[in-house]
């Protein structure tokens, strides 16, 4: 089976993500979308929501499945079988940032592969950090939360 992890915040789970899962699914047997934790961090949702609302976005699609991890994202690939790390790429500073990360997950487990998707037009501007801002700031986020996460946000 080929199994691989999107690991994210997720904070929160935006149609630029959702987009990018849409568009793996085809590529996969199964995906992990797999929340970081980390308790110092204090976002728009807490964790259980965050999992709550991706999971009932992919309640219907049985190749998805939503797990919370710590520690290194190798560890958690090995956990669970995947041999096959997702990344969005938005634009060339995310391109040197995620390379970096890939080179040295690569040292830690050469078993695992890191797989890019570059973002669709259109979606490349979106990151969860401008959604928050504009969250808190009183702004409209429903064009770039899909509605399911939205709910959980409101």
């Amino acid at each position: 089976m080929k199994i691989a992890v999107f690991p994210g915040s997720f904070d929160p789970y935006t149609i630029a993500h959702h987009d990018l899962i849409e568009r793996a699914l085809p590529l996969f047997d199964k995906i992990y979308i797999a929340i970081g934790v980390n308790s110092s961090k204090v976002g728009l949702m807490d964790t259980d929501s965050r999992k709550e609302a991706i999971t009932a976005l992919y309640q219907d699609v049985p190749q998805v499945e939503v797990s919370f991890y710590t520690g290194l994202t190798v560890d958690f690939c090995r956990s669970v079988g995947a041999n096959f790390i997702l990344r969005g790429i938005r634009n060339g500073a995310d391109l040197d940032y995620e390379n970096i990360i890939a080179q040295n997950n690569l040292i830690l487990a050469p078993e695992i592969e890191t797989y890019f998707l570059v973002s669709r037009s259109g979606k490349a501007h979106i990151s969860s950090t401008i959604v928050r801002d504009i969250w808190k700031n009183k702004g409209d986020i429903s064009h770039l939360v899909p509605e399911a996460i939205l709910d959980f946000i409101k």
